[in-house]
């Protein structure tokens, strides 16, 4: 039964009316929460049951609006990641989410959404994915992130101008170096080359990178 299920709460979660656009400081602390953690208890404690919903198909209708396709893109590619934690489960979606994210390119539904923000989250998806286009994949979210910061991305956060930019290059740099996210090898079960272990061994994984690094 899925009715209980609003895209409407999964949006206000995601994206509340804080005046977190205001200044670069506030929305610094917008994007370091939700990707270091700190939506986890939230998370699992109102949407694990739509989150599972999500990524048994029971919600692909949301997709037929440029909104409802944000939603569950969030269902599929961000809550896994607090749900299933540490576990396979956290990239499972990875997949789904990436076809969500390109056909959303493709239809208009992306260009649809209102701020930079939102748009941000296709970008992230698509980097997310392992397979065997995700340096093609990288490129366009590079070429994107460009397109986003000189056109989205509003004067008084021309701080993240940089940054989205930043982190793509970042991300695609790992996946040319090793073809895959080392990080995940040991959730996986997968044996890391001995590269890898040293990468893994530093910690310096791109997702884990606070907005704040990035200006001193």
């Amino acid at each position: 039964m899925t009715r209980e299920f609003r895209q409407e709460d999964v949006l206000e979660l995601w994206f509340p009316e804080t005046g977190h656009e205001r200044d670069n400081d506030s929305h610094s602390e917008f994007w370091t929460e939700r990707m270091q953690g700190g939506m986890d208890e939230r998370i699992c404690a109102r949407f694990g049951g739509l989150t599972e919903a999500a990524a048994r198909g029971c919600l692909d209708h949301w997709a037929d609006t440029p909104y409802g396709r944000l939603a569950l893109l969030i269902a599929l590619d961000q809550f896994p990641r607090s749900v299933w934690r540490d576990t396979p489960g956290a990239f499972a979606q990875d997949i789904k989410a990436t076809r969500l994210a390109l056909e959303g390119i493709e239809n208009g539904h992306y260009a649809a959404l209102d701020h930079a923000w939102e748009k941000q989250f296709y970008l992230i998806a698509m980097t997310h994915c392992e397979g065997p286009d995700h340096l093609s994949r990288c490129d366009k979210v590079i070429a994107m992130s460009k397109d986003l910061a000189a056109n989205d991305v509003p004067p008084q956060l021309d701080r993240f101008k940089e940054l989205s930019v930043a982190q793509a290059e970042r991300v695609r740099g790992v996946i040319a170096r090793f073809g895959r996210h080392p990080h995940r090898n040991p959730i996986l079960g997968r044996l890391s080359t001995p590269e890898e272990e040293a990468y893994i061994a530093e910690g310096d994984f791109p997702h884990l990178r606070r907005p704040e690094v990035e200006t001193s």
